[in-house]
């Protein structure tokens, strides 16, 4: 990191306030789900799958409150990060000049992933509460895919457009 990058206020644009407002709303509807489905869970539910989706660990039907809050607080935690790009790794120099695309470049990224993490959290929930429902204790193969998948080419995207030449 280096301390003398400028401090620079970024205006969001209409599609990053979208891409927020999109976040929020599956971000609530995983809190609001998680509080309606409760009474109707039974009192184990699977709380943890392995990497073939299988469940190898059950728990009582209070656990199931943790993947909100640890979609929250991630969200939450990205957020607060994003006001700071002048502190993030940037895999160019960081100059006056380029200062402004390589800073909403990145802030657009971590807006990017925090929409891919919440809504991966909502998927686990829903396929959570559904086999615990039909006694399934397995969550989809594509899941874990879906993830790896939409994280790794969300971060080449992002970075192949940070190493462009555009910069005069």
């Amino acid at each position: 990191m280096e301390n003398n990058r400028p401090k620079l206020k970024l205006n969001l644009s209409k599609f990053d306030i979208i891409i927020e407002v999109i976040s929020i709303i599956v971000l609530l509807t995983l809190a609001v789900f998680t509080v309606v489905n409760y009474k109707n869970l039974p009192d184990t539910v699977p709380v943890h799958f392995n990497l073939a989706g299988e469940a190898d660990r059950f728990g009582s039907k209070k656990e199931i409150f943790a993947l909100p809050l640890i979609a929250i607080a991630i969200y939450t935690l990205l957020t607060i990060l994003n006001r700071y790009p002048h502190i993030f790794n940037y895999p160019t120099q960081i100059t006056e000049a380029n200062a402004l695309r390589q800073y909403t470049n990145a802030t657009r990224l971590l807006r990017y992933l925090k929409l891919i993490i919440v809504s991966i959290f909502l998927l686990i929930f829903y396929f959570t509460t559904k086999a615990a429902d039909v006694k399934n204790t397995a969550l989809p193969p594509w899941i874990l895919l879906l993830a790896f998948a939409s994280v790794t080419i969300l971060i080449i995207t992002f970075v192949a457009k940070s190493l462009k030449k555009t910069d005069k």
